[in-house]
């Protein structure tokens, strides 16, 4: 039997207050996704004009190259923290994002030790994730233990504090996700008191539709429901297209398109951090692609991160995570991301 849905006024109002409908008119997936860049001669990860001659500066932002230590864990877990940051410093990465503080490291480690061994070798710890919730009252996540996981934060120097688990604690209803997102602006209001910004980190499901009115994205309801000088967004690139195959379209079939990057253009100061993971595209694939290196899919970042970077005021804004979730060898993804997102340069 059919249903009838009805808007809902309040969200459209405050989906065009904050000019965050996130539905690109025209836009078009091809615009991004690409071959990918050829490499330059070399990585030098400067932001001069070093570049050689006929190439533009530096693509990638000086000291704004990081890495979500979670593509790195089997090696946390058998070598330790001290060769795992011995060998980003010779990659030139600049900052660790945390996923966990000891990932089964080798050896007993404490914050104080975690943070002075990242500085000892030239990396800055910038932010961390951490769960949303749990049923275990005793559980690390920001509702269970909120000072608790703000005091580490704190004690590690972290100028972000966030969580990778999706808004869907009460389900994915509109009412849900309003739910969800004031509690979000809790732990916003929370960070913000002291000196840090709490972000949250998306996978393709965030732009999955409410289950109680089709015509609306989840992502967009985060957006409109959760304080923009609160709520900060960690967008992941890849994890973002995926949602763009698939949900492009709503459930009834009707045409949704949107343009992951146009998000980002409308309101930059909501997305300090990144997460830059590539894929090759396969349309057979459930999510639209298959995860590879940095630089070897077809997610053309040379554009992407220009296109961010280049926004007034906004070049040093953002930090870019490295990314694989399961890579082949976490080591030589580490290495190979870094040469190519080192090497892209802007074009003349």
């Amino acid at each position: 039997m059919s249903r009838t849905f009805r808007s809902d006024p309040e969200l459209t109002h405050r989906l065009t207050r904050r000019g965050m409908l996130g539905v690109a008119a025209g836009a078009s997936a091809a615009a991004l996704l690409g071959a990918a860049a050829s490499p330059a001669t070399a990585a030098d990860g400067t932001d001069t004009a070093s570049a050689p001659a006929g190439r533009g500066r530096p693509v990638l932002p000086s000291g704004r190259l990081g890495i979500q230590l979670y593509s790195l864990r089997d090696k946390v877990s058998t070598l330790g923290f001290a060769p795992v940051f011995a060998e980003l410093e010779k990659y030139g990465y600049d900052e660790v994002e945390f996923a966990g503080y000891t990932q089964g490291s080798a050896g007993p480690i404490t914050l104080a030790q975690l943070k002075r061994l990242a500085r000892n070798h030239g990396l800055n710890p910038i932010g961390s994730h951490v769960g949303y919730y749990s049923s275990d009252p005793a559980a690390y996540t920001f509702a269970q233990n909120l000072t608790k996981v703000l005091d580490d934060a704190e004690a590690l120097g972290l100028k972000h504090i966030g969580t990778a688990s999706g808004p869907f604690r009460y389900g994915s209803t509109v009412d849900a996700w309003k739910r969800a997102a004031e509690e979000f602006n809790t732990y916003g209001a929370a960070a913000r008191a002291r000196g840090m910004k709490f972000y949250q980190h998306n996978h393709s499901e965030e732009f999955s539709f409410a289950t109680d009115n089709p015509k609306v994205r989840l992502y967009d309801v985060l957006l409109a429901e959760t304080d923009p000088d609160l709520v900060f967004l960690e967008m992941d690139i890849f994890w973002a297209y995926s949602g763009q195959f698939r949900f492009s379209k709503r459930p009834d079939g009707t045409p949704a398109p949107f343009e992951p990057l146009n998000y980002v253009l409308r309101q930059p100061h909501r997305y300090p951090l990144f997460h830059v993971k590539d894929g090759v595209s396969d349309p057979a694939n459930q999510y639209g692609y298959r995860m590879t290196d940095v630089g070897d899919g077809d997610i053309d970042y040379q554009r992407f991160i220009s296109a961010v970077t280049r926004l007034r005021g906004e070049r040093m804004a953002h930090h870019w995570q490295a990314e694989h979730d399961n890579p082949t060898e976490s080591f030589t993804f580490a290495r190979r991301s870094s040469e190519h997102l080192h090497s892209l340069r802007e074009r003349c």
